[in-house]
């Protein structure tokens, strides 16, 4: 169980590190925040089945389900910046 933990661990240090050297593209930028939510999932899931308490139990899926909503706004995003842009270049965007 310990080797779960550090694995889920080092899993989400290693997409943050992803998520920090992703300067290019929107759509990758996207995809490592997923990652780290769907690592959190995991997380919370294994923490909720070993703790054994039932306050605890809908957290997971309260997670998820604001995952999701957050998986739909950038997907919209991107297709908004590629339709008006022309590709998701972060650089080709005035963010200031």
């Amino acid at each position: 169980m310990e080797l779960t933990k550090i694995t889920l661990s080092m899993i989400f240090l290693m997409v943050m590190l992803g998520l920090s050297t992703q300067h290019k593209h929107l759509m990758l930028a996207l995809m490592c925040i997923e990652a780290m939510m769907l690592t959190l999932f995991m997380m919370l899931v294994l923490y909720t089945t070993t703790s054994l308490t039932m306050s605890q139990t809908p957290m997971p899926m309260i997670l998820l389900t604001i995952s999701v909503c957050g998986a739909s706004v950038g997907l919209s995003l991107v297709v908004a910046t590629t339709r008006t842009h022309g590709n998701d270049f972060l650089k080709n965007l005035n963010l200031l």
